[in-house]
């Protein structure tokens, strides 16, 4: 019987560390959480940390092999160098740079330099990795006299491409941009509550972007304060989507990931984006002009929306339960957008992957063919208490009722004053505030029989506070 077995070392490549970095920069996770996600251990994740200005600048040099886990320096530094040189040089010059001719100069170069050094293949294949110099390609570049550029027009754009197998599932992703009454009970909603949600996963359902919520003139009270960095979830103080904006932060996130992917966007959008320069790594894919084809299928996006009407009448049912008396609309009216921003957040969290890969399968925006879910009814949240499967239904389709025009009002008086005062917009809270309201929290769940799994939520809470709190 085998007593021990050693520990397999698992080394990070250049991109994957850089992904470490940001998760450090960004998401303030500890080392030790981060180096769980990643399967290494703490110290390395450490030493990453140490050496963070050379890896950047072997990120950002764009000759570094991004997929290499380790960075072994040559024996011939100099003559590495100088072969670098020379290579980029003779790129520029469009010369037909060859392997013999890589050896040959490389001779040369240690002669001159005085080394006693003859260049094999094995180390010509280990310079081209340290240099992620391409393997097996002959360089040639544009002749010094480019052909003249074709006349400017719909046809100078480059095509898209004729099928979406051309992409790996993981690479195709949909967005829609989402009416939703934010505060809305049923039977009931404004356009004043009105807010635009921009959802976007990819076709296997294992990747969903974050959420950005727009639709406000500008910026309510109740964010006054708070963290952008903090929130789950984007907020825009425009009445449309921010696509520039956007589809900007998107190819920036997959320039890091070293991807390039695929967007489908409905056609109306992809036209007001037409000619829009610096997008490296997402591919736009604009669909039917008539609007027949969904850039994201529709029983995904009505997921949404029954996840979020769920947890809002879950809310209400509990401003109702604190204030004896109140209806429900004038508990709908204390909802704010950042309580909006929270729940469109976790509502988009609990869409489950398999609903929309078969979603995507099912409205032929696959690349390929994926087995759907056999029961995507269950991965729905049970009707809530006093409303008939037809009645939540309704509420969940309200915003199909109301007028497509006018974006949500500025908002006024009604959410200021309803959201004053014990409802967070009042002072801001404090250290002491925040560990008097753990103590608070943890002394009701310990009186009203609270599961051992929500005890361990609530520690991970406890703990990343008083980090907070501490620091």
């Amino acid at each position: 019987m085998e007593l021990s077995s050693k520990k397999k070392l698992h080394a990070l490549s250049l991109a994957e560390k850089i992904q470490v970095l940001e998760l450090l920069d960004e998401s303030k996770m500890s080392q030790s959480e981060v180096a769980r996600r990643f399967q290494v251990s703490q110290p390395q994740i450490s030493r990453i940390c140490k050496n963070k200005e050379k890896l950047l600048a072997d990120w950002c040099s764009g000759t570094a092999n991004r997929e290499r886990k380790r960075k072994r320096e040559s024996k011939y530094s100099g003559i590495d160098e100088a072969l670098l040189c020379w290579y980029h040089i003779a790129r520029a010059k469009a010369w037909d740079v060859t392997g013999p001719m890589l050896l040959h100069k490389a001779k040369e170069l240690a002669d001159i330099m005085g080394q006693d050094f003859v260049p094999s293949i094995g180390w010509l294949v280990r310079w081209k990795r340290r240099n992620n110099v391409g393997f097996g390609a002959r360089h040639v570049l544009a002749p010094p006299f480019p052909p003249e550029p074709p006349p400017p027009g719909p046809t100078s754009q480059a095509q898209p491409p004729l099928s979406l197998k051309d992409f790996s599932p993981e690479d195709v992703f949909g967005c829609a941009e989402v009416p939703l009454l934010y505060r809305a009970v049923p039977g009931r909603g404004g356009a004043r509550d009105r807010v635009q949600v921009l959802l976007c996963a990819n076709s296997r359902g294992t990747e969903k972007r974050r959420v950005w919520v727009s639709g406000l003139r500008a910026a309510p009270t109740c964010l006054f304060g708070v963290s952008g960095a903090a929130l789950p979830a984007s907020y825009h103080p425009d009445l449309g989507v921010p696509w520039s904006e956007w589809l900007a932060q998107f190819d920036r996130d997959m320039a890091r990931q070293g991807r390039r992917v695929t967007l489908l966007l409905a056609a109306r959008v992809a036209e007001g984006l037409a000619g829009r320069p610096g997008l490296r790594h997402v591919r736009l894919l604009p669909l039917a002009t008539d609007g027949s084809t969904p850039s994201l299928p529709g029983s995904v996006v009505r997921a949404f929306r029954t996840h979020y009407r769920h947890r809002l009448l879950g809310k209400l049912a509990a401003v109702r339960s604190k204030r004896a008396g109140a209806s429900l609309a004038e508990a709908a009216a204390g909802i704010t957008v950042l309580d909006a921003l929270h729940m469109a957040a976790a509502a988009w969290a609990k869409v489950p992957p398999q609903l929309i890969g078969s979603s995507f399968v099912q409205e032929g925006l696959a690349p390929c063919k994926m087995s759907p879910s056999p029961d995507q009814a269950s991965e729905m949240p049970p009707v809530p208490g006093g409303l008939s499967l037809e009645e939540f239904s309704r509420f969940v389709d309200l915003e199909g009722e109301e007028p497509a025009s006018g974006g949500c009002k500025e908002e006024t008086g009604t959410e200021d004053e309803a959201g004053a005062g014990e409802d967070g917009l009042g002072p801001l809270p404090t250290k002491a505030d925040a560990l008097r309201a753990l103590g608070t929290l943890r002394r009701w769940l310990e009186c009203n029989g609270t599961s051992p799994e929500l005890f361990e939520k609530f520690y991970a809470c406890e703990e990343e506070v008083e980090r907070l709190c501490g620091s």
